[in-house]
């Protein structure tokens, strides 16, 4: 690997972590309730919704009435969703006639959009209308993305405030994440990918003439002379989908197509925004905490493994298919699956970071990846996601991990653990428990019935080692809300419809439900001031031992899967090269 191949992972981290201080005590300020000094309650523009939705700001919630209106807000999105899915063909801005999605797709896309998860069981560009793909991607990656915000918040502040039951306001605390953080950005983002030539129109689908013809490779000779090329407002849905984490992509070929991803610097502001909130929001934690140092200290320990992950990620795809190199084949690297506009290293460094943040996008096909690059992929979202992970659901993840390890840490020296001031009681870690043991159970036994019916087996077009790790990917990738997938596996049946989306669906409010579960009982505990027995939480030795944590829960739940997928498909090329 060449120093120029280095320096552009090193050009797009320094990119992101330039921004996270700005940005992070933005957000933090927003939160808080002021901007540069101003109340934002005199904002015109949230009067104007309160008064329209008849909502007092100045009324807070428990962490119960919290959870009622949120899951109130994501039932009317999963239904809206629905509905307008099964009725599409009726509705404007349909130019190509598109017809009503069928039920269980459409039952599983309404919680795939709801759930901030992003999955497509179906080609956007042949499937969904305008106003269906606006509706669903682009106005639930706002809402979506809002929530995960707001649980955190709650989270924070139920860690900070002390002996109350107050959490705040959802519905202040959505409309501000929207109006103040989501849409700004968006814009600017939109705007910025517009100028580097993402499409965004309403027009009809373009018939081209082809420059250079061809003849079908299968069925009756018959010679191609042009191609329909699909239009549509992308540029809106590629902004908030890649920094709200929702990943759903306007084409089935997401941002490898050049109307959504046509520069060099599209694919770069795109790869920023994967993680730029999520790096920010670690700041932001620091920051109301009023331990900034704890906030630095979570950044580093997801650096610490995500450079690592990503630097292997590309050395694999450099290094190619060994077999190619025994047959005497020229091939430096591994091409197959991507765009020669993006090239090798941006396409490796985009699907590890689509995997560690939750976003799902993808650049390349992920399928054609390297068994060593399947092997990291993987184990990126199986440390939790909480490797920068989603907006706001990465963070309150990694929060979960961080009080795993002061637990632990107080087990080893005899003494309560506390975490922020506050003690860690066993309803606490209950809690904790529930929401990380869900996990591999989950993805494990979903998985395993897929594997051994026929039900599941039949979408499986690569059989063996890495038709597993399909398997494996696409229940991984649902549970974690992360939306991306091997494509050689057809999810597009009744069985994948019905069994992901209810994994989506059960993942996203499990996890929500528990964190502002676990944000009410932190909140009516008392502070306990720091003494010298107390645990630094912002310190190398702790960092250590975070990471630890995050390894060995993920990686070691899941390592003897990975060694059934991805670990033999590798070994099994090497021996195909032994062969040889």
């Amino acid at each position: 690997m060449s120093h120029l191949d280095l320096l552009q992972l090193v050009i797009y981290l320094g990119i992101v972590l330039i921004l996270v201080k700005p940005l992070g005590w933005y957000i933090a300020q927003i939160y808080s309730g002021k901007i540069w000094g101003r109340e934002l309650l005199n904002n015109p523009i949230e009067k104007f919704f309160y008064k329209l939705c008849g909502i007092d700001p100045q009324q807070e919630m428990s962490w119960r009435e919290y959870t009622t209106a949120l899951l109130l807000l994501n039932l009317v999105s999963w239904l809206s969703i629905y509905v307008l899915f099964r009725i599409q063909a009726y509705l404007p801005l349909n130019p190509e006639a598109m017809p009503d999605v069928a039920q269980d797709l459409s039952f599983n896309s309404a919680a795939s959009f709801a759930s901030n998860t992003g999955w497509q069981a179906y080609g956007g560009e042949t499937t969904l209308s305008y106003i269906s793909q606006m509706l669903s991607i682009t106005l639930q990656g706002f809402l979506s993305a809002a929530t995960s915000m707001c649980v955190l918040m709650a989270l924070i502040r139920g860690l900070v405030r002390r002996e109350t039951t107050k959490l705040g306001n959802f519905w202040v605390d959505a409309l501000r994440s929207i109006i103040y953080i989501f849409l700004p950005i968006a814009v600017v983002y939109a705007i910025a990918l517009s100028q580097q030539g993402v499409i965004q129109n309403f027009n009809a689908y373009v018939q081209v003439n082809l420059i250079d013809p061809f003849m079908s490779t299968s069925g009756p000779n018959v010679e191609y002379t042009t191609q329909t090329l699909p239009m549509g407002p992308v540029a809106s849905l590629v902004a908030i989908k890649q920094i709200s984490s929702i990943g759903a992509g306007f084409f089935n070929t997401n941002s490898c197509h050049p109307f959504a991803n046509p520069s060099s610097v599209s694919n770069l502001l795109e790869m920023i925004g994967l993680i730029l909130i999520p790096a920010a929001l670690c700041y932001t934690f620091g920051y109301l905490i009023k331990q900034r140092g704890h906030g630095w200290m979570l950044l580093s320990a997801i650096l610490i493994i995500f450079i690592p992950c990503t630097y292997l990620t590309m050395l694999a795809e450099q290094m190619g298919n060994p077999v190619f190199d025994m047959l005497g084949t020229f091939q430096q690297s591994n091409f197959e699956g991507k765009d020669l506009r993006i090239g090798i290293i941006d396409s490796a460094i985009w699907s590890a970071t689509t995997a560690a943040s939750a976003n799902g996008s993808v650049n390349c096909m992920m399928d054609s990846l390297m068994p060593q690059s399947n092997f990291l992929v993987l184990l990126l979202m199986h440390f939790g996601e909480v490797i920068f992970g989603g907006v706001g659901c990465g963070l309150y993840g990694l929060i979960f991990l961080d009080i795993i390890a002061v637990f632990i840490a107080g087990l080893m020296i005899g003494r309560t653990p506390e975490y922020l001031g506050k003690k860690i009681d066993p309803y606490e870690m209950k809690i904790i428990s529930l929401v990380t043991l869900m996990f591999p159970l989950i993805i494990l036994l979903l998985s395993a019935y897929a594997c051994v019916t026929d039900i599941g087996r039949n979408s499986i077009l690569n059989p063996g080692a890495h038709g597993l790790s399909e398997i494996i990917y696409a229940f991984t990738s649902v549970f974690y809300n992360n939306g991306s997938a091997f494509a050689g596996l057809n999810v597009n049946t009744t069985f994948y419809n019905i069994t992901i989306g209810f994994t989506m669906l059960i993942s996203r409010y499990w996890t929500v439900i528990a964190v502002l579960a676990l944000a009410g009982s932190m909140a009516r505990k008392r502070y306990v001031p720091a003494s010298i027995a107390s645990l630094s939480t912002h310190n190398l030795t702790f960092t250590v031992l975070l990471v630890c944590v995050i390894v060995f829960m993920g990686g070691l739940t899941f390592f003897p899967t990975l060694s059934l997928g991805p670990i033999v498909e590798f070994l099994s090329l090497w021996r195909s090269y032994a062969i040889i």
